[in-house]
Parts: structure tokens; sequence; C-alpha cells
């Protein structure tokens, strides 16, 4: 089957343009994460997803508004982190693993108590994106335009932020506020993200992109482009290759993923020194 032809079928235009927005988003908030050492608050709020979804299906969530209905639980776990950061004085990875395991607890319980779920948890844990529906096009469609309105509108504080908090906070920035704002669209970008790579393999989004893009960008503006483009061709390429080939469209994202990562390594490792 020739691929124009193959760009004809709604649900594969579905999926490159919701892959897309939210690879977009999550490349782009991983950098700001990978550099302040927050990367694996993704795998951890993925986990919270988890048990926000097993809670939407044991209330019997209509199937179509069960990314909707997680939303609100991954944003209070997102603040619980923060929380537990800041009053309990324990380092982020910390505040991330107790998070993360209530949340993996949580939908395990969840799925004990109701005997099993009707609908199967597995295209939740590693992504269906051939499945995205129209209500989660314009939910991404909407958190896209929301996420980057914020980046835009905060930017030099996140990256005032992202390099010196304490300078930061000296100079007049609410860093609070900020660190807020930053795990809040984070919360919502890994929501979104359980669509495209499933709950499993959503810090991939996250954490890949962006550290391909700071191998080999010359500036901190030049990183956050470069790690967006890094993930939408990832997209692209791990849903054309998952149908060429008979695979799992996250799982072959993610080896795009990685096949990019690769290749900056190699190349660099090439390049001539100056």
């Amino acid at each position: 089957m020739a691929f124009t032809e193959i760009l004809g079928y709604g649900f594969i235009q579905r999926a490159l343009v919701a892959g897309t927005l939210i690879a977009v988003l999550c490349s782009v908030l991983g950098v700001f994460l990978v550099l302040r050492r927050l990367s694996l608050i993704g795998d951890g709020l993925a986990h919270v997803t988890f048990g926000s979804v097993a809670l939407a299906l044991f209330l019997r969530v209509n199937p179509l508004f069960v990314t909707v209905a997680a939303i609100p639980l991954v944003l209070l776990s997102s603040l619980g982190i923060l929380r537990l950061t800041d009053r309990a004085r324990l380092y982020g990875d910390a505040a991330i693993g107790i998070v993360s395991s209530l949340g993996i607890a949580s939908g395990v319980l969840l799925a004990s108590v109701a005997g099993g779920f009707n609908i199967d948890l597995f295209s939740y844990l590693f992504g269906n994106i051939l499945a995205v529906s129209t209500v989660d096009l314009l939910v991404a469609g909407a958190l896209f335009l929301f996420v980057v309105l914020v980046v835009s509108l905060f930017y030099h504080d996140l990256f005032a932020i992202t390099f010196d908090e304490e300078l930061a906070e000296s100079s007049g920035i609410n860093t609070g506020a900020i660190n807020t704002l930053l795990v809040l669209v984070t919360a919502l970008s890994v929501v979104l993200a359980m669509k495209v790579v499933g709950i499993m393999l959503v810090s991939s989004l996250l954490i890949i992109p962006a550290v391909s893009a700071l191998q080999v960008a010359h500036g901190f503006r030049s990183a956050i482009l470069l790690s967006a483009l890094f993930a939408a061709g990832a997209v692209v390429a791990g849903i054309f290759g998952s149908i060429a080939l008979n695979l799992p469209a996250g799982a072959s994202i993610v080896a795009a993923n990685f096949l990019v990562l690769a290749a900056v390594f190699l190349c660099r490792k090439l390049r001539p020194h100056a």
C-alpha cells in the first residue's frame, strides 16, 4: 500500500496530527526538565496517570473521555511532587518516586477490587496512537495552544530558573509560581502522551529528543527547536514504520527517537574537534 493511499485514512491523519502536537509539547518541556534534572518526573506522572485511568474506568467513564477524566488527578499529583520537595525537604527524585509508586499501586488496587475492566488497559500502558479519536485530537490541539502560550509568555522566567534558580529568585522572579506552572504543563503533556506511546514509555518523549538536541545545539533556543524537530520526525517515522513493518506504533516511535539519539552521538564522535 502506497504512503499516499495510507494518508487518505482518517485515523492515520488523526494519529499524525495528534502525535506531532504531543511530541512537540513533550520535547520542548523536556529541554527544561532535562537541564533541571527533573526528567524522571514524566515517568512518575505516567504511573500516576495509570492510577487515574484505572479510577476513570472503575467509575465507568465513557472511553472517549478517559483521557480528559485523568487530567485532574495527574495535575494534583504534580503539585504533590512540588509540595513534598518544598515542605518535606526531599530531593526531586525521592518525591517523584513516592508519588509514582502511590499512583501505580492505586491503579493495581482498583483493578483488583473491580475484578478487571471490560476495556483492555494494555492500550493505555503501551499506547495506541492509531486509535486517537476526534475528541483526543481536539484536546491535544487545545492543550498544545495552551502550553505554547505559557512557554512563550514565561520563556525568560523558565530560562532563568532552569540555569540558576537562586539567582532568578533574587532577581525578583516568583520561582514557586514558575515551578508550579512547569510541572502542571508537564502533567498535561504526560496525559496526552499516554495515547501516543503509552504510560510505560511516556518518559521517552520527554527525555530522548531533548538529550539529542542538547548534544548538537549551539544555544538554548536552538536546543528547543531541534528537540521539537527530532520528536516530530520520530513520530512520523514511527507511525509509517509501524505500518510498513506491522509493529506497535508506540514502541516504533520510541525506537525512532533512539535512532536519532544514536545518530547524533555518532556524528559528534566522528566530527573533528575544532
